[in-house]
């Protein structure tokens, strides 16, 4: 799901692309996980290495069709999976060498504009936001939780300053009719009392709903847990995330994971590692000046990666108790 430029030309352009196959370098060959399959970008560029295999996943069924290019070019070589990449852990990959698991976090302008998704406030028409496999739509958020359940979700997935107002102005206007895309916009620029001119008003309501309607947390939790189950022993993990909330919690399990002695549960103590992961570089990978140039949205992304010590599979972790809180505004979609 790699961001591009967003022009008229609607050009492809997978972001820290050089720097990411730097680091998981497929020139050595193996077996990587692309989990955000997208527009293909990642995984063309390993395939490209001959003694490499890829397996994409994409919970988007509409990214199939890409997938179905590369699979009649590299027939041996590439698989995808129409799977959310918080299941990956059921892939039946265990005579595989995964030697890189990588995660980009963005949406793919194609998405952004494909008004049947209805990811953008500049659609019309209905709210949905769905990427694929979900249980529930921004439409059923917006026209059935309560004012307290929209002003948490606002505030917390898009730290939105004024999300009590938004919130209660929604809940108002939908007493008398359905809202969709255009009126929601109108609520959010209607309840703002300060406009920014450096972003839409509708931006972090938007965010927001695109993160509890598709509960992107726990799926990078998961995502991130299961991604280091199947690595093997100098494998790496690299992820690009787009907002604060994502970057927070792939460093919070990065450095737990490298910092504090980790326990693989089913290893004597005599094996055990002090730590699990290495994460050499703490502070992330930003665009260069020649990319944020090229390609604007990536200037949002940001780049980090851990390389796994020892061989195992089952270990704990305390990332949930440290991102209990978002779990359980998410968990709010449950009664819908």
């Amino acid at each position: 799901m790699e961001a591009t430029i967003v022009s008229g030309t609607q050009k492809h352009y997978p972001v820290l692309l050089n720097e990411l196959i730097s680091i998981i370098t497929p020139q050595y060959g193996g077996t990587f996980i692309d989990c955000t399959f997208g527009n293909g970008g990642y995984s063309k560029k390993i395939l490209e290495y001959n003694n490499t295999k890829v397996i994409a996943l994409d919970r988007d069924i509409e990214t199939q069709n890409k997938a179905n290019e590369l699979s009649s070019k590299f027939e041996q070589r590439f698989i995808f999976k129409n799977l959310k990449f918080s299941q990956l852990h059921n892939l039946k990959i265990k005579n595989e060498d995964i030697k890189g698991v990588v995660f980009d976090l963005g949406y793919s302008y194609i998405q952004i504009k494909d008004p049947k998704k209805g990811l953008s406030f500049d659609n019309q028409g209905e709210l949905n936001m769905k990427m694929g496999l979900n249980n529930f739509s921004a439409h059923d958020v917006i026209n059935k939780l309560d004012e307290k359940e929209l002003e948490k979700i606002f505030k917390y997935f898009g730290e939105e300053k004024e999300s009590k107002k938004i919130a209660r102005n929604i809940v108002k206007e939908r007493s008398k009719q359905k809202i969709d895309t255009q009126l929601l916009v109108k609520i959010i620029e209607r309840s703002k009392s300060f406009k920014s001119y450096k972003i839409h008003s509708a931006t972090k309501v938007f965010q927001a709903l695109r993160i509890f309607v598709n509960k992107e947390i726990s799926e990078l939790i998961y995502g991130l847990i299961n991604a280091v189950k199947v690595l093997k022993k100098d494998g790496v993990i690299a992820v690009v995330t787009f907002h604060s909330l994502e970057d927070k919690i792939v460093k919070y399990f990065f450095k737990s994971l490298s910092e504090h002695k980790s326990i693989s549960r089913y290893q004597p103590s005599v094996y055990q590692p002090d730590t699990l992961l290495k994460v050499s570089q703490k502070k992330p990978i930003i665009a260069s000046k020649k990319e944020l140039f090229e390609n604007l949205p990536s200037r949002s992304a940001k780049l980090r990666y851990a390389i796994k010590k020892e061989d195992f599979y089952d270990f704990e972790t305390d990332i949930f108790d440290k991102f209990q809180s978002l779990i359980e505004i998410e968990n709010i979609g449950n009664q819908l």
